[in-house]
């Protein structure tokens, strides 16, 4: 890992690199240039060397990054060389849909149980992953060391059920729940809300209809400008 801070906004590209870079391994793919690795990663060619540049990686000149090598400095910057126990809190549509993901297990992190406020939930099991109640949430947090939790709960509890992950010994919250809520300082919190996606989607969507409404009211105007 290195010692060198690096930027926000870089450490939040590395994970599309990685995805690119373990693609293409999987392709056979031994070497890649930064303008390959861009086009894979949809930045461009020069925020791909600096970032890797905070990594020590620059690369050689006419050969490109060894991807093997890169996937390695990547994943040890990232945190990956390891395992990381985390709990799902939230055993409704959206915290089953994340239990059933398989991407997480496959980039280390392992959901060692699920918890619920909701008494008819505690006892299943999801994705082979055990729901116990949220009062279990301090037991289980000690006992599987756990630093990282995932939010799927209702926006009106999000708030509490933080505080009390905090309290727990939680230091990093990854939210999915429809509400903004503060954590303290010495907390990572990252947010995942779909809706707000949707309608930032929506908003090039309607720039792309006016567009072409426009284009397509020029096309009439001049053909009512031909003669018959």
């Amino acid at each position: 890992m290195s010692q060198r801070q690096i930027p926000e906004a870089s450490v939040a590209r590395l994970p599309l690199y990685l995805r690119a870079l373990i693609d293409r391994a999987e392709a056979g793919v031994e070497s890649m240039s930064s303008g390959e690795l861009a086009a894979a990663a949809g930045v461009n060619s020069a925020k791909i060397r600096k970032d890797l540049s905070y990594l020590g990686s620059y690369g050689t000149r006419g050969v490109g990054y060894d991807v093997e090598y890169l996937i390695a400095q990547i994943s040890r910057e990232l945190g990956l060389t390891q395992d990381w126990s985390t709990v799902l809190v939230g055993a409704g549509n959206l915290g089953q849909a994340l239990a059933n993901y398989g991407g997480f297990a496959d980039r280390g992190f392992r959901i060692a149980a699920i918890l619920d406020a909701d008494p008819a939930k505690v006892g299943m099991t999801v994705a082979g992953v055990e729901v116990f109640h949220q009062d279990q949430a301090e037991r289980i947090i000690r006992e599987e060391d756990v630093a990282i939790a995932i939010l799927a709960v209702p926006g009106d509890a999000a708030q509490e059920v933080a505080d009390r992950l905090v309290e727990a010994g939680v230091t990093s919250i990854l939210n999915f729940a429809p509400a903004v809520i503060q954590v303290p300082e010495g907390v990572s919190l990252r947010k995942v809300d779909l809706s707000i996606e949707l309608q930032i989607l929506a908003y090039y969507e309607q720039r792309r209809l006016v567009s072409d409404d426009l284009a397509n009211g020029a096309v009439r105007r001049h053909l009512d400008g031909l003669p018959d």
